[in-house]
């Protein structure tokens, strides 16, 4: 009888939480390590020690944002257990088995910035020059934030400033001419009243790929990328205070990091040797352009707190492809294409207990708008789609969707017997979306009436739930046990060419999510892991029967069951040793792709089987410091629909280390990125047409430096 190496690690842990709860009597009687300061988020939008909130969360502060060079957010995704990034068409993440949702774009997971939501692939990133802490929240957080949240939350929360004019300026250098700048300033316009903050941050690279075709850009795969943003603080009094953000985004990325085969092609048909060479005659390029601006009001009676947190948001996409990713003649200057608008207001009005400990809660209302413009977006094709002469045709949808969301939500803090609490919380929300589509098929260079049209009108209503109980084993270990419903919204085809609205359409994805979980500290040790399970339904995945076009639909079931550890040892003054570890299984179990195709028992794409961490820091008195950080990823499958299967890569180990020296407010450093030079994958995209393949970056080298003021 064979057993699945899933069930032995699911043992494992269970065995492993157990004999760590039947231990801890005897470690509470023992000198227990205490940090100076606990570590506040507001995770449930209250601010909470991060052990006494009942959910698996990383917190990552400002010196280690700037110690390991966590720039952006893919950066930021190496350092939580079971996350993986993907670059697709923007920036694609899998959360415990849930991946983006390709027709609404929207990401399993939220970032919030100052209040405003970022779930949309392209402009899924943050400036962190201005970061006092990020907070990770793992799991479905419908309950409190809304819709798209199914996975889990990035909420970077910045710098509050002081009466003092503080601050930041750095710079780096580094392999393939890669440049940065950034700069963050708060101070006061007049103490104890108004305060200003202003930070920027730059970035360029040449890239370590080269196109090799006559007369275009030799450097393929360079990027030049900025985030700016400005705030002003006013507190007339000591209750009230007024927030005003305004940031811009701009992100301009070239080709691919990596490069194509004909269809038909698998994963393990490439290396990343073929890749430094390319040969395509049309500039790729994605563009992404940001503007937000947010108001946070909030008043403080004796008893409660009211914000009002208003955002606007507008996103710009402008993308542009080599039509076969290469220099086929046949295709010689055929492109695919994608441009979009979107206009975003949301509105939550809040309501908070200002108790620090016992019964405490928080409730509110939400509402957004979101108006999401597509088109031009299509591609271009060598042959006539009616009589398949060789002709030169353009296949584009160009559509209007617009959306409503109306919220009620709430959250209470329930103590009952000593060192029991009980949270439950809730979210009602009603979801409206009218879509209008033309599709065209023309000729390259002709105008003329569209070959089919649709108006799709659909509403959602869901009931989001979520239960915890917490048990304080002793002051410094807590256990909890969690329930929540997560929530991805359904949408429409945005590229449909024939059927009715019902066959354009696809329904919520929607998950069920339970949690055990402990965390706590020992002498100089800080420890949190947890074991889950997931049951998913109506996942959402797309088909593409000719290679070109593709059909949005959903998925029956799947399950995803898994483990997470993190862990900080601290074996002297000046020595940090960290680590975290996830592991996971999620496969399909009810996936009828059409046709006769059935994924049933398949795993889910973009899934590692484990990701795992282990850093080592050194701080010397007299300024001195380094640090090593190893990454391990497991096995991945990505789908490949030329095929109708999924390929597997093998798992790969990456090593970073820097050096420096600080020297009162004065940082200097060198580093080293991926410095055994691994060659791994980190996306497919496979059609009937063409299958590209992404890399991570090779070795990289730089030196750097950052004055605090």
């Amino acid at each position: 009888m064979k057993t699945k190496p899933y069930t032995i690690i699911k043992i494992c842990a269970v065995a492993f939480a157990v004999n760590v709860l039947s231990t801890l009597p005897a470690i509470a009687e023992t000198e227990v390590f205490q940090s100076d300061e606990e570590v506040v988020v507001t995770a449930n939008k209250i601010e909470e020690d991060v052990q006494d909130v009942p959910q698996s969360i990383t917190v990552i502060g400002e010196d280690i944002l700037e110690e390991k060079g966590i720039e952006n957010v893919p950066d930021l995704i190496r350092e939580i257990p079971n996350v993986f990034y993907t670059p697709n068409h923007g920036n694609s993440v899998n959360i415990r088995g849930l991946n983006t949702s390709m027709f609404t774009q929207n990401n399993p997971v939220v970032i919030y910035i100052d209040g405003v939501p970022y779930s949309r692939t392209y402009g899924f990133d943050a400036s962190l020059v201005n970061a006092e802490r990020i907070e990770v929240l793992r799991g479905p957080q419908g309950s409190l934030y809304g819709k798209d949240a199914i996975g889990g939350v990035i909420n970077i929360v910045s710098k509050d400033p002081a009466n003092e004019l503080h601050g930041k300026v750095g710079a780096e250098y580094g392999s393939f001419k890669y440049m940065q700048g950034f700069l963050n300033l708060n101070g006061p316009v007049l103490k104890d009243k108004l305060y200003f903050g202003v930070n920027g941050w730059y970035e360029q690279d040449d890239g370590w790929i080269e196109n090799t075709y006559p007369g275009m850009e030799e450097d393929a795969n360079r990027k030049r990328n900025h985030n700016m943003g400005v705030f002003l603080l006013f507190k007339p009094t000591d209750r009230f205070k007024a927030r005003l953000n305004v940031s811009s985004l701009y992100h301009k990325t070239y080709w691919d990091d990596g490069y194509a085969l004909p269809g038909g092609s698998v994963v393990s048909d490439f290396d990343r040797d073929d890749a430094e060479n390319v040969s395509y005659d049309v500039e790729s390029y994605d563009e992404t352009k940001s503007n937000a601006q947010s108001l946070h009001l909030s008043y403080d009676f004796d008893a409660f707190t009211v914000t009002s947190v208003t955002t606007h948001r507008t996103l710009e996409t402008d993308s542009l492809y080599d039509g076969d990713v290469g220099d086929d003649p046949l295709w010689a200057g055929l492109t695919m294409f994608g441009d979009g608008e979107t206009d975003t207001w949301t509105e939550e009005l809040r309501f908070s207990s200002n108790n620090p400990e016992g019964f405490r809660w928080v409730g509110g209302v939400y509402l957004d708008t979101e108006e999401h413009e597509t088109g031009p977006y299509g591609m271009q094709m060598p042959f006539n789609p009616f009589t398949y002469a060789i002709e030169s045709w353009e296949y584009n949808a160009e559509s209007i969707t617009d959306s409503k969301t109306y919220a009620v939500f709430g959250q209470v803090m329930i103590p009952l017997i000593p060192d029991f609490e009980l949270t439950l919380g809730a979210r009602y929300q009603h979801i409206e979306k009218e879509m209008d589509q033309d599709m065209y098929m023309l000729p390259v260079g002709t105008s003329g009436p569209p070959v089919f049209h649709l108006e799709a009108e659909k509403t959602w209503d869901v009931f989001l739930p979520k239960a915890a109980l917490s048990w304080g084993i002793t002051d410094a270990w807590k256990t909890y046990f969690s329930f929540s419903k997560g929530y991805m919204p359904g949408g429409f085809n945005y590229f449909s060419s024939s059927g009715t609205a019902e066959d354009n359409s696809f329904e919520p994805q929607k998950s069920t999510n339970y949690e055990l979980g402990i965390k706590g500290s020992y002498r100089r040790i800080n420890l949190s892991a947890n074991v889950f399970y997931m049951d998913i339904e109506d996942i959402h995945v797309y088909k593409s029967p000719g290679g070109s076009i593709y059909y949005a639909d959903n998925a029956g079931k799947a399950h995803s069951r898994g483990a997470e550890l993190e862990i900080t040892y601290f074996p002297t003054d000046s020595i940090e040793l960290s680590g975290a570890l996830g592991l996971i299984d999620a496969e399909y179990d009810d996936y009828d792709a059409g046709s006769g195709i059935v994924f049933d028992g398949e795993k889910i794409p973009q899934t590692p089987s484990h990701t795992a961490r282990l850093g080592i820091a050194y701080y010397h008195p007299n300024g001195l410091y380094t640090r090593a950080d190893i990454y391990n990823q497991g096995d991945v499958y990505y789908y490949n629909d030329a095929n109708k299967s999924f390929d597997r890569e093998g798992g790969y180990t990456l090593l970073d280390m820097k050096i420096g020296y600080r020297s009162g407010d004065m940082d200097v450093y060198a580093y080293g990125k991926n410095l055994t030079d691994e060659d791994y994958v980190n996306g497919l995209r496979a059609s009937s047409i063409g299958a590209v393949v992404t890399f991570g970056d090779p070795r990289t080298l730089g030196v750097g430096a950052l004055y605090r003021f």
